[in-house]
């Protein structure tokens, strides 16, 4: 029997579109900080386009990740239901994918701004080398922590085309957040990293050791909200917002444990996501209505 043709659902399930809720709040915040220090109107011009570039770099990096780790998701119990060890989605047709984003995303940012454009090789680097670095470092956490950190100064270049402390240090957040809520996500694949000899600080500290890790990244998270919150000079909606944050982050380590993983997808996704919007929510509030 002949294999259907892959459908866009299938595609958008390869990459776990719902998972663009962890950066694309930050992306927000980057691009009103921008339209906020220039005192402008916000551009839905530019606004569309850096949205689109973020879902196709996303899109790349993901596709990538399912493409070269295709070997491994046929072994692991975890993964083997993912659409390229299924056969819904074929290699050639996955990295075909890839390409075809990569090429959307470089051609987002030549709209955008020059400098963007010729950022784009790097983040690009970024994006689709994390894939590899399982396979050599226990570090890979906080690669991918450095990939999704792109989207604010990302969006605060695509408005001004020029560096700024204030969307670094929103950046300097996500990379210690995602970083974090990533080792508690590795908990799982904790026995087939071993047996792949996989690199992840689950793998290489251990379960216990790995959950102190995250809690000390999510602390270092926190104190970047705090540092932003002053140096930006924000007010009343801005502290309520890191607030928030800071306490779905305490409740998040409350209900993981080294023997007690099943709570992980809840941290991992549900928390995390819920996060993100609503701190985004309130940054970009505080922004608009100083109380």
């Amino acid at each position: 029997m002949s294999q259907r043709p892959p459908k866009v659902s299938d595609y958008f399930s390869l990459v776990k579109i719902s998972h663009t809720i962890f950066s694309l709040p930050f992306a927000f915040i980057g691009f009103f900080i921008a339209i906020n220090e220039n005192r402008q109107k916000p551009d839905f011009r530019l606004l569309i386009l850096i949205l689109l570039c973020i879902f196709f770099a996303r899109n790349a990096a993901m596709g990538f990740n399912r493409f070269v780790d295709r070997e491994f998701d046929k072994k692991n119990p975890r993964t083997t239901l993912r659409e390229i060890p299924k056969n819904i989605i074929r290699p050639f047709s996955a990295l075909m994918f890839v390409i075809l984003n990569a090429l959307f995303f470089m051609g987002g940012a030549f709209l955008i701004n020059l400098l963007c454009f010729f950022l784009s090789p790097i983040a690009l680097f970024v994006v689709l080398g994390y894939s590899f670095t399982k396979r050599f470092t226990f570090l890979s956490h906080l690669i991918l922590g450095i990939g999704l950190a792109l989207a604010p100064v990302g969006a605060y270049l695509a408005i001004t085309a020029s560096f700024s402390l204030l969307p670094v240090l929103f950046s300097l957040v996500v990379i210690f957040w995602v970083a974090g809520f990533d080792i508690i996500y590795s908990l799982q694949d904790f026995d087939f990293d071993k047996n792949e000899q996989l690199k992840s600080i689950p793998e290489s500290f251990g379960k216990h050791a790995a959950l102190i890790v995250s809690s000390i990244f999510h602390a270092i998270a926190i104190g970047f909200v705090f540092y932003a919150g002053i140096y930006g000079k924000f007010t009343l909606l801005y502290w309520i917002g890191a607030s928030v944050f800071t306490l779905i982050l305490l409740y998040e380590h409350l209900i993981v444990k080294p023997h007690d993983l099943s709570k992980v997808n809840m941290a991992f996704a549900t928390m995390n996501g819920m996060a993100s919007v609503i701190f985004a929510a309130f940054v970009i509030a505080d922004l608009y209505f100083k109380c």
